[in-house]
């Protein structure tokens, strides 16, 4: 099964193919799930917060859903605090697919209803991080993702 390198490191993914459908074993989600681009950056991003940025694997949800403007939308990742509380979403793309302004709106207003201090945007080639300054309304951004202890620090 070809997929593109990332820029993230390699992990050991279990991977199957059914009636010539390739998926993919989502360890937060406990099931196999369609291998898509996107899908194969998410599932690197995850493992990159639990064994690079030591997020505890239990408080990160995948596709979470949540309401915007009374429409249903996902959030990709989302990592919460030890409490429940949402610290950080990460929005997932395909490598292709070139990061925009558009895909940093997008993350912002996901953000209107979670209301996190870090926003993550990848497509697994580039990465980009934000801290949010709620106060000023101002985004400053970060040379990298922060890990799980500073996430809790704020």
């Amino acid at each position: 099964m070809d997929m593109i390198k990332l820029n993230l490191p390699a992990y050991d993914f279990r991977l199957r193919e059914i009636n010539s459908r390739k998926e993919i074993y989502d360890p937060l989600r406990k099931k196999y799930i369609v291998l898509t681009p996107e899908e194969w950056v998410r599932q690197h991003f995850i493992q990159y917060l639990v064994h690079e940025r030591q997020y505890p694997s239990s408080l990160l949800a995948v596709e979470k859903q949540l309401k915007l403007y009374r429409l249903q939308k996902r959030a990709d990742i989302v990592a919460h605090s030890r409490s429940g509380n949402p610290l950080l979403i990460v929005e997932c793309k395909a490598p292709q697919v070139t990061i925009t302004q558009s895909t940093f709106d997008q993350i912002v207003n996901y953000n209107m209803t979670l209301k996190v201090r870090y926003l993550v945007i990848t497509n697994g080639m580039t990465h980009y991080c934000c801290k949010v300054d709620w106060e000023n309304n101002q985004y400053t951004f970060l040379e990298s993702i922060p890990d799980y202890k500073m996430l809790t620090q704020d």
